[in-house]
Protein backbone atom coordinates (compact mmCIF):
# COMPACT_ATOMS: atom_id res chain seq x y z
CA UNK A 1 0.00 0.00 0.00
CA UNK A 2 1.38 3.51 -1.18
CA UNK A 3 1.55 6.60 1.44
CA UNK A 4 -0.71 8.42 -0.13
CA UNK A 5 -3.25 5.08 -0.72
CA UNK A 6 -3.00 5.15 3.35
CA UNK A 7 -3.32 8.78 3.91
CA UNK A 8 -6.61 8.45 1.63
CA UNK A 9 -8.00 5.49 3.83
CA UNK A 10 -7.05 7.88 7.01
CA UNK A 11 -8.90 10.42 5.72
CA UNK A 12 -12.06 8.22 4.63
CA UNK A 13 -12.29 6.06 7.75
CA UNK A 14 -12.17 9.79 9.96
CA UNK A 15 -15.04 10.74 7.76
CA UNK A 16 -16.94 8.32 8.30
CA UNK A 17 -16.73 8.52 12.07
CA UNK A 18 -17.13 12.07 12.20
CA UNK A 19 -20.67 11.85 9.80
CA UNK A 20 -21.72 8.81 12.20
CA UNK A 21 -21.18 10.61 15.56
CA UNK A 22 -23.37 13.32 14.19
CA UNK A 23 -25.62 10.75 13.43
CA UNK A 24 -25.77 9.69 17.14
CA UNK A 25 -25.87 13.59 18.46
CA UNK A 26 -29.20 13.90 16.16
CA UNK A 27 -30.29 10.64 16.89
CA UNK A 28 -30.41 11.37 21.17
CA UNK A 29 -33.33 12.33 23.11
CA UNK A 30 -34.60 15.56 23.47
CA UNK A 31 -33.64 15.60 27.09
CA UNK A 32 -30.04 14.38 26.21
CA UNK A 33 -30.03 17.56 23.57
CA UNK A 34 -31.03 19.28 26.52
CA UNK A 35 -27.84 18.53 28.20
CA UNK A 36 -25.72 18.66 25.74
CA UNK A 37 -26.49 22.38 24.65
CA UNK A 38 -26.42 22.98 28.45
CA UNK A 39 -23.18 21.75 28.70
CA UNK A 40 -21.45 23.32 25.13
CA UNK A 41 -22.67 26.65 26.62
CA UNK A 42 -20.86 25.95 29.88
CA UNK A 43 -17.96 24.98 27.44
CA UNK A 44 -17.92 28.11 25.15
CA UNK A 45 -17.91 30.58 27.51
CA UNK A 46 -15.31 28.86 30.23
CA UNK A 47 -12.89 28.52 27.34
CA UNK A 48 -13.36 32.48 26.64
CA UNK A 49 -12.58 33.33 29.75
CA UNK A 50 -9.62 31.07 29.42
CA UNK A 51 -8.05 32.51 26.20
CA UNK A 52 -8.93 35.62 27.68
CA UNK A 53 -7.49 35.55 31.08
CA UNK A 54 -4.38 33.84 29.48
CA UNK A 55 -3.32 36.49 27.35
CA UNK A 56 -4.26 38.86 30.59
CA UNK A 57 -2.23 37.18 33.28
CA UNK A 58 0.69 37.29 30.54
CA UNK A 59 0.49 40.80 30.29
CA UNK A 60 0.19 41.60 33.69
CA UNK A 61 2.98 39.10 34.62
CA UNK A 62 5.51 40.47 32.05
CA UNK A 63 4.43 44.42 32.86
CA UNK A 64 4.85 43.95 36.74
CA UNK A 65 8.34 42.31 36.18
CA UNK A 66 9.24 45.14 34.07
CA UNK A 67 8.14 47.56 36.56
CA UNK A 68 9.70 46.85 39.40
CA UNK A 69 13.03 46.61 37.73
CA UNK A 70 12.14 50.28 36.42
CA UNK A 71 11.23 51.20 40.60
CA UNK A 72 14.03 49.50 41.73
CA UNK A 73 16.20 51.51 39.26
CA UNK A 74 15.19 54.98 40.47
CA UNK A 75 16.10 56.96 43.10
CA UNK A 76 12.96 59.58 42.99
CA UNK A 77 9.08 58.23 42.93
CA UNK A 78 8.45 60.92 40.37
CA UNK A 79 10.62 59.22 38.16
CA UNK A 80 8.90 56.22 38.59
CA UNK A 81 5.38 57.93 38.53
CA UNK A 82 6.08 59.91 35.24
CA UNK A 83 6.65 56.19 33.62
CA UNK A 84 4.04 54.37 35.56
CA UNK A 85 1.50 54.43 32.71
CA UNK A 86 3.47 52.54 30.46
CA UNK A 87 2.89 49.57 32.52
CA UNK A 88 -0.76 50.07 32.70
CA UNK A 89 -1.39 46.50 32.80
CA UNK A 90 0.69 45.66 36.09
CA UNK A 91 -1.50 45.52 39.07
CA UNK A 92 1.75 46.91 41.07
CA UNK A 93 1.92 50.12 38.69
CA UNK A 94 -1.75 50.95 39.90
CA UNK A 95 -0.89 50.27 43.81
CA UNK A 96 1.73 52.34 43.25
CA UNK A 97 0.09 55.62 41.58
CA UNK A 98 -2.31 55.25 44.79
CA UNK A 99 -0.03 55.01 47.10
CA UNK A 100 1.85 58.10 45.10
CA UNK A 101 -1.23 60.18 44.91
CA UNK A 102 -1.38 60.03 49.15
CA UNK A 103 2.22 60.54 49.21
CA UNK A 104 1.71 63.38 47.41
CA UNK A 105 -1.22 64.43 49.08
CA UNK A 106 0.56 64.50 52.39
CA UNK A 107 3.61 66.37 51.42
CA UNK A 108 3.82 69.86 51.59
CA UNK A 109 5.98 72.73 50.37
CA UNK A 110 7.06 73.67 53.67
CA UNK A 111 7.79 70.69 55.05
CA UNK A 112 8.70 67.56 52.82
CA UNK A 113 7.87 64.73 55.07
CA UNK A 114 4.55 62.37 55.09
CA UNK A 115 2.64 62.46 58.73
CA UNK A 116 1.09 59.44 58.27
CA UNK A 117 2.15 56.10 56.83
CA UNK A 118 -0.70 54.40 58.23
CA UNK A 119 -2.63 56.10 56.02
CA UNK A 120 -0.47 55.40 52.97
CA UNK A 121 -0.35 51.45 54.28
CA UNK A 122 -4.01 51.61 54.63
CA UNK A 123 -4.29 53.20 50.91
CA UNK A 124 -2.23 50.64 49.80
CA UNK A 125 -3.80 47.55 51.36
CA UNK A 126 -7.24 49.16 49.43
CA UNK A 127 -5.48 49.35 46.04
CA UNK A 128 -4.16 45.84 46.50
CA UNK A 129 -7.64 44.08 46.90
CA UNK A 130 -8.81 46.48 44.35
CA UNK A 131 -6.43 44.99 41.86
CA UNK A 132 -6.90 41.21 43.15
CA UNK A 133 -10.17 41.58 42.76
CA UNK A 134 -10.12 42.07 39.04
CA UNK A 135 -7.42 39.58 38.97
CA UNK A 136 -9.72 37.16 40.11
CA UNK A 137 -12.74 38.33 37.70
CA UNK A 138 -14.66 35.45 35.73
CA UNK A 139 -12.79 32.66 38.26
CA UNK A 140 -15.71 31.70 39.49
CA UNK A 141 -17.43 30.92 36.30
CA UNK A 142 -14.52 28.52 35.79
CA UNK A 143 -15.32 26.94 39.29
CA UNK A 144 -18.93 26.80 38.68
CA UNK A 145 -18.34 25.20 35.23
CA UNK A 146 -16.00 22.07 37.25
CA UNK A 147 -18.58 22.11 39.36
CA UNK A 148 -21.59 21.60 38.03
CA UNK A 149 -21.46 20.30 34.74
CA UNK A 150 -20.15 17.06 36.05
CA UNK A 151 -23.59 16.66 37.76
CA UNK A 152 -25.20 18.18 34.61
CA UNK A 153 -23.67 15.53 32.96
CA UNK A 154 -24.81 12.99 35.56
CA UNK A 155 -28.74 13.99 35.15
CA UNK A 156 -28.23 13.33 31.23
CA UNK A 157 -26.70 9.52 32.29
CA UNK A 158 -29.96 8.91 34.61
CA UNK A 159 -32.44 10.22 32.30
CA UNK A 160 -30.27 7.78 29.08
CA UNK A 161 -30.62 4.65 31.91
CA UNK A 162 -34.51 5.72 32.59
CA UNK A 163 -34.67 5.29 28.83
CA UNK A 164 -32.82 1.87 28.30
CA UNK A 165 -34.94 0.25 31.36
CA UNK A 166 -38.10 1.70 29.27
CA UNK A 167 -36.60 0.45 25.77
CA UNK A 168 -35.96 -2.95 27.83
CA UNK A 169 -39.85 -3.21 28.95
CA UNK A 170 -41.57 -2.74 26.09
CA UNK A 171 -39.37 -4.25 23.82
CA UNK A 172 -40.61 -8.10 22.66
CA UNK A 173 -37.07 -9.89 23.46
CA UNK A 174 -34.30 -8.72 24.92
CA UNK A 175 -31.57 -7.59 22.61
CA UNK A 176 -29.11 -4.46 22.51
CA UNK A 177 -30.90 -2.65 20.03
CA UNK A 178 -33.71 -2.22 22.73
CA UNK A 179 -31.36 -0.39 25.31
CA UNK A 180 -28.65 1.16 22.43
CA UNK A 181 -30.64 4.55 22.28
CA UNK A 182 -30.84 4.81 26.22
CA UNK A 183 -26.80 4.26 26.99
CA UNK A 184 -25.90 6.08 23.81
CA UNK A 185 -27.74 9.25 25.40
CA UNK A 186 -26.18 8.17 28.99
CA UNK A 187 -22.74 7.65 27.88
CA UNK A 188 -22.62 10.99 25.51
CA UNK A 189 -23.76 12.85 28.60
CA UNK A 190 -21.20 11.53 30.69
CA UNK A 191 -18.35 12.61 28.43
CA UNK A 192 -20.02 16.01 27.66
CA UNK A 193 -20.47 16.21 31.24
CA UNK A 194 -16.23 15.09 32.13
CA UNK A 195 -15.14 17.41 28.49
CA UNK A 196 -17.04 20.90 29.71
CA UNK A 197 -15.51 19.94 33.58
CA UNK A 198 -11.93 19.12 33.29
CA UNK A 199 -10.45 21.81 31.43
CA UNK A 200 -12.36 24.37 33.65
CA UNK A 201 -11.06 22.45 36.66
CA UNK A 202 -7.64 22.83 35.49
CA UNK A 203 -7.02 26.34 34.06
CA UNK A 204 -9.41 27.20 37.61
CA UNK A 205 -6.40 26.07 39.52
CA UNK A 206 -3.35 27.37 37.31
CA UNK A 207 -5.06 30.65 37.21
CA UNK A 208 -5.39 30.84 41.08
CA UNK A 209 -1.99 29.48 41.36
CA UNK A 210 -0.67 32.42 38.95
CA UNK A 211 -2.85 35.21 41.13
CA UNK A 212 -1.51 34.09 44.21
CA UNK A 213 1.74 34.90 43.22
CA UNK A 214 0.86 38.14 41.40
CA UNK A 215 -0.89 38.88 45.06
CA UNK A 216 2.35 37.94 46.88
CA UNK A 217 4.64 40.11 44.23
CA UNK A 218 2.00 43.59 44.97
CA UNK A 219 2.33 42.87 48.91
CA UNK A 220 6.81 42.65 48.92
CA UNK A 221 5.87 45.67 46.49
CA UNK A 222 3.61 47.00 49.10
CA UNK A 223 5.99 47.39 52.27
CA UNK A 224 9.40 47.79 49.67
CA UNK A 225 7.43 51.24 48.99
CA UNK A 226 6.83 51.72 52.31
CA UNK A 227 10.16 50.94 53.56
CA UNK A 228 11.24 53.55 50.65
CA UNK A 229 9.02 56.03 52.31
CA UNK A 230 9.95 55.52 55.81
CA UNK A 231 13.41 55.82 54.31
CA UNK A 232 13.24 59.04 52.68
CA UNK A 233 10.26 60.76 53.65
CA UNK A 234 9.56 60.33 57.03
CA UNK A 235 13.21 59.76 59.16
CA UNK A 236 15.61 61.91 56.53
CA UNK A 237 13.43 63.79 54.73
CA UNK A 238 13.58 65.41 51.29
Amino acid sequence: MTPLRGLYLFLQSNEKQASSLIELLLRTSPTAKFVLIVLLLFSIASWAIIFSKLMWLRKAEQSSRSFITHFRSRAKLSDVYVAAEQFGQSPLAAVFLAGYDEIANQISEGSPEVRSLDSISRVLQSATIAEVTKLEKSLSWLATTANASPFVGLFGTVVGIIIAFQGLSTANASSIQSVAPGIADALIATAAGIAAAVPAAIFYNAFLSRIRTLTADIDRFTLELLNFVERHYVRAGV
